[in-house]
């Protein structure tokens, strides 16, 4: 049997454990040197591949690949660029297939998102469009927990015990200060259409924190809002705030909406905390404090979940297994077995089922006021967050990996992307 080299990218926003993916693709591609060659990275993801810009993985020792699994980020680079279709875009998917024959490539893994298993999906079709077999494997990864068909994804359970630590301590800070100062305190999150992020912010109820969650699958009433801040604040002296960047009115404006777009044509969010901090200070008059945990959350290796990090790694490894068992055109995913005691397996799913969709909130995991969470949603989450994972440190701080990232040498004429 022939043996092909892989190429592998990380695709779209990167997270706490995606190296965990990328060491799960490589440490299992070298236990099988009878089916897989050498494992190319695309820098800067797929457009690693369209400039023939590849990274020799098999130059990095086998500790520093190991290394991967603490390392947040994305070790050889990220982009957010997306392939048009076949019919509009010839010239890219001609360049894909030139490099790959160039570097005897028959395998393509790309980790990312609903956007990257999109391409991934067109990628897959080169075989019958173009003429030249390639097994193309998608590796789940986003924040955003909205892939579909799997039960959820790597790096959201990491966010999401990002976002209930800070909710829990700083919701403590506030009770502190609430008889003098700071009554209401707002916490921005990620999440442009689905809720899952911001939904972690309620796992703290439990510890008697008076929260209120604003989610994209609830239309945004001010009136209602702070109505409910106003009560939470009389009856405790303080609450807390949670709200997705993707909290939207009833017209479907977006409060933190900026007017831009990025390379996928999605809207640019960010800035949902000020904007609701200044309706409770406008309204209400109470004293306030707002943050928005942007990178902060999803770069958060140090107390990323051990749940997730296992995950992580176990989707890579399955994606390698789904290669040499003949695959093409699948995602490896999360199948949960149980809530209590937690347990899952790894399945598959076709990518024609996963690209361009999004799972949304349950409605029945939201309360029926559309502010909180119910006990079916914190089923869901607590096991994902359970368990840590710690890096190594050294002087206070973690020991993070950078990878040599060797050039593979180029054999074709140089090409611009559009």
């Amino acid at each position: 049997m022939t043996v092909l080299n892989a190429f592998y990218a990380q695709s779209g926003g990167v997270t706490s454990v995606i190296n965990a993916s990328a060491c799960g693709v490589i440490e299992t591609a070298r236990r099988h040197p009878d089916r897989i060659g050498r494992v190319y990275a695309g820098r800067n993801g797929i457009l690693g591949a369209l400039t023939e810009d590849l990274i020799d993985t098999s130059a990095e020792p086998a500790d520093a690949i190991a290394a991967l699994r603490t390392t947040p980020a994305g070790a050889f680079g990220s982009c957010r660029y997306k392939l048009k279709s076949l019919e509009k875009n010839r010239r890219e998917y001609e360049r894909l297939i030139e490099v790959f024959k160039a570097h005897d490539i028959g395998y393509f893994f790309y980790n990312g998102g609903g956007d990257s298993a999109d391409t991934c999906f067109k990628v897959s079709q080169l075989s019958q469009s173009l003429g030249y077999p390639l097994q193309a494997i998608h590796v789940p990864k986003t924040i955003d927990n909205d892939l579909p068909l799997t039960d959820c994804c790597p790096g959201f359970g990491s966010v999401a015990k990002y976002v209930a630590i800070s909710t829990l301590e700083a919701s403590l800070d506030v009770r502190s200060m609430a008889a003098t100062s700071t009554k209401v305190f707002v916490l921005e999150v990620m999440g442009r259409h689905a809720g899952w992020i911001a939904a972690a912010g309620g796992l703290v109820t439990d510890h008697g924190i008076p929260v209120v969650i604003l989610f994209p699958e609830i239309e945004f009433d001010q009136a209602t809002f702070l109505e409910r801040v106003d009560a939470l604040v009389k009856q405790h002296g303080y609450c807390t705030v949670v709200v997705s960047e993707g909290c939207h009115r009833a017209d479907g404006s977006f409060l933190a909406e900026q007017g831009t777009r990025d390379a996928f044509g999605h809207a640019q969010l960010g800035g949902a905390a000020p904007v609701v901090a200044n309706m409770v200070k406008e309204a209400l008059g109470h004293k306030f404090h707002w943050a928005v945990a942007d990178y902060l959350q999803r770069s958060a290796r140090h107390i990323a979940s051990a749940t997730d990090v296992r995950q992580a790694y176990e989707l890579g490894q399955r994606a390698i297994e789904l290669a040499i068992e003949g695959r093409n055109a699948v995602m490896p995913t999360i199948e949960r077995t149980s809530d209590l005691p937690y347990t899952y397996r790894i399945g598959s799913a076709p990518l024609a089922a996963v690209a361009n969709t999004e799972k949304f909130m349950p409605r029945d995991f939201i309360t029926a006021d559309g502010f909180g969470i119910t006990e079916a949603c914190r089923r869901y989450l607590m096991p994902l967050i359970q368990g840590e994972d710690y890096p190594a440190y050294r002087d206070g701080l973690p020991v993070y990996v950078t990878l040599s990232n060797v050039a593979v040498p180029k054999k074709l004429p140089t090409f611009e992307v559009a």
